[in-house]
């Protein structure tokens, strides 16, 4: 009798520890999906949003602002998880020389003992678009 009750309890706390491993590992992933979507999506808005009439007259390379907010919601909301809520915060966007500055949020949630445990996952990147100097 003594030996099923510790089969159960090995077996209980097997469970226990897969769900333990599998909801890390979501939030894991979704930390790094969060990351590289940021980073992408502000690489690619950043040059889209290129004003390249300013480079052409003065030879000064900027970034339009309105453009550039556009441009990143879009590419970022095309490719978000439909699953998660975002917070899409823009704190700065220099037209000259070309810096944004962005923190995306979401949440993890769980029911491991029946309350609801919430995780907020934030990532932020300040990126400065450089170009080669051509001369």
């Amino acid at each position: 009798m003594k030996e099923s009750f510790w089969g159960a309890a090995v077996v209980a706390i097997g469970v226990i520890t897969i769900f333990f491993i599998l909801f890390f590992q979501s939030i894991t992933n979704t930390d790094e999906h969060n990351y590289h979507l940021l980073k992408e999506a502000t690489e690619a808005a950043m040059y889209d949003a290129l004003d390249l009439a300013s480079y052409k007259n003065e030879g000064v390379i900027r970034i339009d602002r309105e453009k550039f907010v556009e441009n990143f919601l879009r590419r970022f909301a095309e490719s978000a998880t439909l699953s998660n809520t975002y917070k899409v915060e823009i704190y700065d966007v220099n037209e000259t020389p070309p810096k944004v500055s962005i923190k995306v949020s979401s949440s993890e949630q769980t029911n491991l003992t029946g309350e609801v445990l919430e995780f907020d996952i934030s990532n932020k990147i300040d990126a400065i678009l450089e170009t080669p100097d051509v001369e």
